[in-house]
């Protein structure tokens, strides 16, 4: 008799793999904070004549566009880019001030809230069909 019955066909499992839509905001993210990294390397590289400071910026300027590149494979152009300046930008004043680089006040702290916020917001629009 068990040669008569028909297999059931197996189910596939879900798949536990990130989309590649949340795959692609994480790599924005990362490029983002690269972003911050390589533009506080390139204050402290005196015009390029530190090779520390040089180095960091070069290796991090490459790594924060190629994560970029990879976004916008994904994520359009526009909304990638304003994000990822948007948030490299906020980081880049936040360690400044956070180190005493640059002076902190209630007021620029609000407007940089405002731009992650806005980055934010890019992210929690529904996607484009």
């Amino acid at each position: 008799m068990a040669a008569n019955r028909t297999p059931i066909p197996a189910t596939k499992a879900p798949a536990t793999k990130a989309p590649a839509t949340t795959l692609a905001w994480l790599i924005l993210l990362a490029s983002a904070v690269l972003e911050a990294v390589w533009a506080t390397a390139l204050g402290l590289s005196d015009g390029f004549t530190r090779p520390l400071p040089t180095l960091v910026f070069a290796l991090t300027a490459t790594l924060s566009m190629a994560g970029l590149g990879l976004a916008v494979k994904s994520i359009p152009l526009g909304t990638a880019y304003a994000v990822w300046v948007g948030i490299g930008a906020a980081l880049t004043v936040g360690w400044a001030m956070a180190t005493g680089v640059e002076p902190a006040s209630p007021l620029k702290l609000l407007f940089i809230a405002g731009i992650v916020g806005c980055a934010a917001g890019l992210k929690l629009l529904p996607a484009a069909k």
